[in-house]
C-alpha cells in the first residue's frame, strides 16, 4: 500500500493542506519540508495581509511608510502585479476603490508557488498543496490527483473534477468570499451570471492571476486565458450549467 500522510493549517484566514503520497511520505524530511513551507506561508500573511495593522500592506495604505523603505519582496510584488494589470488588459488590478494597494489576488497563488518549491526536494514523494481551494501539484510519480471543483451553490459539493501530475488549479468566484471584486476599469463590482471560474496551468500563481481576471471579464471569460499558452478553464454558470475550453480535460 502507498504511503500517505497529510497536513492541515489555518494561515492567511482560510485553511493550508498538504497531501504527501508515495515511500517518503512518513519521512523526517517531508515533515521538515510541510513545516517549512507554513512557516512561510505565516511570514507571508504577517507581510501583506490586508487585516493585520502592522503588515507592509496596511502601512502603506495609512502612508506610514514610503515604497522605498519597505522590504525588497514587498515591491517585488508590487513588480509582479504591475505585470499581471498589463498581461490582462486591466482586468486584473492590486489597486482596489479609494486608491489603496491590496494585492491578496496575487499573494496566495505567489506564496503558495514560492513555498511549494521546498516540497520538490523530498524524494520519492507526490504533494498536492491546497490553499483554500487553489491547488499545487507535483508527482514525480506521474500518477496524478483528482482535482475537485466547488459547486459555487454549494460548497459542500463538488461538480467537476481534474486529473493532474504538475502544475496548478486555481478558482475565482463568489462562493467563499461573496461579491468582492471590482472591475478596475469602471470602479464598479463585477456583475456577471457566471458563479465561478477555475483556471490550470503550469503556474499556481499565473493560473490564480488568470482566474481573477477571467471572472471580471464575465462571458469573455476563455478570450483572457489565451494570453499565455497552456492554460485551460471552466466556467460555472449561475445555474449549475458548465462551459469548458477545448483543453479542459476533466469532468
Amino acid at each position: 500500500m502507498v504511503s500517505r500522510r497529510s497536513w492541515v493549517e489555518q494561515i492567511m484566514g482560510l485553511p493550508i493542506s498538504v497531501l504527501a503520497r508515495g515511500d517518503g511520505a512518513d519521512s523526517a524530511e517531508a515533515e521538515a519540508a510541510v513545516r517549512a513551507v507554513f512557516a512561510e506561508l505565516v511570514e507571508v500573511d504577517r507581510v501583506f495581509s490586508p487585516y493585520k495593522a502592522d503588515s507592509a500592506v496596511s502601512l502603506l495604505a495609512r502612508g506610514e511608510v514610503a515604497w522605498d523603505r519597505v522590504d525588497p519582496v514587498v515591491r517585488d510584488v508590487a513588480e509582479r502585479c504591475d505585470t499581471a494589470r498589463e498581461l490582462t488588459g486591466g482586468l486584473f488590478d492590486a489597486r482596489v476603490p479609494g486608491g489603496t494597494w491590496d494585492p491578496s489576488g496575487l499573494v496566495k497563488g505567489w506564496s503558495v508557488e514560492r513555498a511549494g518549491a521546498r516540497l520538490w526536494e523530498v524524494d520519492d514523494v507526490d504533494w498536492c498543496l491546497n490553499a483554500g481551494g487553489d491547488v499545487l501539484v507535483v508527482c514525480p510519480s506521474d500518477e496524478p490527483f483528482t482535482v475537485g471543483i466547488q459547486d459555487p451553490r454549494d460548497p459542500g459539493q463538488v461538480l467537476a473534477t481534474v486529473a493532474r501530475t504538475a502544475g496548478a488549479v486555481a478558482t475565482s468566484g463568489t462562493a467563499a468570499r461573496g461579491a468582492h471584486l471590482y472591475d478596475s476599469r469602471s470602479g464598479d463590482p463585477v456583475e456577471t451570471r457566471w458563479a465561478s471560474v477555475s483556471v490550470t496551468g503550469p503556474s499556481l500563481e499565473y493560473a490564480d492571476v488568470l482566474a481573477t481576471a477571467a471572472f471580471v471579464a464575465a462571458d469573455d471569460w476563455p478570450e483572457v486565458l489565451a494570453v499565455l499558452p497552456g492554460y485551460e478553464g471552466l466556467g460555472i454558470l449561475a445555474d449549475g450549467n458548465l462551459f469548458a475550453t477545448p483543453g479542459w480535460g476533466g469532468r
